[in-house]
């Protein structure tokens, strides 16, 4: 630094010696300085960030030397660590008992046989199966499908499940939707799906030796209770007085759920929750307006009588959708005859609701459940249900016995009353008035 202004006169002498002008010689050197200090802060600053790299190198070199020491010694000594873990030997103790219920007991329990259990496992280990940490052993695969089937069999809450299994209460409403979610997503679609070639073939047969023909299902709603959401609870209360989501699905012969739409408020009338459905959407989007092939159907008199579904008074009458004659006008015998005829068939849908709701309690009472999460919960249980009565898995009639039935009774339906006399009316007349010699097709 002491040479810069010896510098800065040898070159002003210079500059002065060759006979350049002051002012010039002054500008030259106030140039020079600055281009100095330019240079200075710019060798300053690299410097700096030259210590700065050098820094993280060494930071990054560290942790990845003690993580290293840390994996080697976990891997060496093996050890849990009791401390990240609560004493929750009770519940542990009670699933223990459980592991050794006999058959009988065990569906008792959890509402399904261990077979079923064990095919359920089967299916849905690997999705709801959790990785070991350094922390803890997690909770193994058929301990999570215990608790949930258990959550889905019983009214109890969280805290008692959880007191039952040893696992935190939190950790019980994690694994329900854990195993929830792994329900829909593996099972659903090979579960819940409309006949179709050999089953249509079957569930018309079938319908048929009820004594109504071109059938390939009832469909029909329930409600849901749930508790009051915070959001737009009005809309969820129901006629009967009480909070609800519906549940809409058509029943095949087998008492098997062959489609689910559930999820729309307790207010809503059936007839809107259909024309809300897949479907619906379905059947009307077909240039025919039919929803099952229509190779499938036959002549009657000069009418084609497709197959179709058949539901209650709160439906509307479409050429794939039949309901009997409302109580309102004065009926022939032949319509009397059709009426009673189509209601017999159509019972299956009440059976199918009722084990489905003695099965799985958690369809009973308002559960402490998010009002978005209740429509997955319902398609589950319906999924289970359809498992159950696939492998025979029948359903005992004693889970039917303590249910209260003045109890979140069901609203009475709501009879549609927008049907206009249309191709609808004149397939339902045809059936109405040709019914055994349809029947002998």
């Amino acid at each position: 630094m002491a040479e810069a202004p010896s510098l800065s006169a040898a070159l002003l002498g210079s500059v002065l010696s060759l006979g350049v002008p002051p002012d010039l010689g002054a500008q030259m050197a106030e140039l020079y300085r600055v281009q100095s200090n330019l240079l200075r802060r710019r060798r300053l600053r690299e410097m700096v960030e030259r210590d700065q790299r050098r820094r993280r190198y060494l930071r990054r070199r560290r942790t990845f030397l003690l993580s290293s020491l840390a994996g080697i010694l976990s891997l060496i000594a093996g050890t849990r660590r009791p401390v990240w873990v609560v004493d929750r030997s009770p519940g542990q103790n009670l699933w223990s008992v459980a592991e050794k219920f006999d058959d009988e007991e065990w569906k008792s329990q959890f509402r399904i046989s261990r077979t079923t259990f064990e095919s359920l496992l089967e299916q849905l280990g690997p999705a709801v199966e959790r990785c070991r940490t350094n922390f803890r052993a997690p909770i193994e695969p058929r301990r999570r499908l215990a608790i949930a089937l258990w959550w889905f069999a019983r009214p109890g809450e969280y805290r008692a499940i959880a007191d039952m299994f040893g696992v935190g209460i939190a950790t019980v409403c994690l694994i329900v939707r854990q195993v929830t979610a792994a329900i829909l997503d593996r099972m659903y679609q090979n579960y819940v799906s409309l006949p179709s070639g050999d089953r249509l073939d079957q569930t018309i047969r079938a319908f048929k030796d009820r004594c109504y023909p071109q059938c390939a299902g009832a469909i029909g709603g329930t409600h849901i209770p749930i508790a009051a959401p915070r959001e737009n609870p009005d809309d969820y209360y129901n006629q009967g007085g009480w909070h609800s989501v519906i549940l809409q699905a058509v029943v095949d012969q087998n008492l098997c759920f062959t489609d689910v739409y559930a999820g729309w408020p307790g207010s809503t009338s059936m007839a809107s929750v259909l024309s809300s459905s897949d479907l619906y959407l379905k059947a009307e989007d077909r240039p025919d307006g039919y929803l099952f092939p229509r190779e499938k159907s036959i002549m009657s008199e000069g009418v084609e009588i497709p197959v179709h579904l058949i539901g209650d008074q709160s439906f509307p009458l479409k050429p794939w959708l039949m309901k009997g004659y409302g109580p309102n006008h004065q009926l022939s015998a032949e319509q009397r005859r059709f009426t009673y005829t189509l209601s017999s068939a159509h019972s299956v849908v009440d059976t199918a609701f009722t084990r489905l709701k003695g099965r799985w309690r958690c369809l009973l009472k308002k559960r402490e459940i998010d009002v978005s999460m209740m429509p997955r919960v319902v398609a589950a249980c319906c999924v289970l249900h359809n498992m159950c009565e696939r492998l025979g898995d029948h359903f005992l009639p004693e889970w039917n016995v303590d249910v209260d039935p003045t109890a979140m009774r069901q609203p009475d339906a709501e009879p549609y009353q927008g049907d206009t006399y249309c191709t609808a009316e004149v397939i339902r007349d045809a059936i109405t008035y040709n019914l055994l010699n349809i029947l002998q097709y």
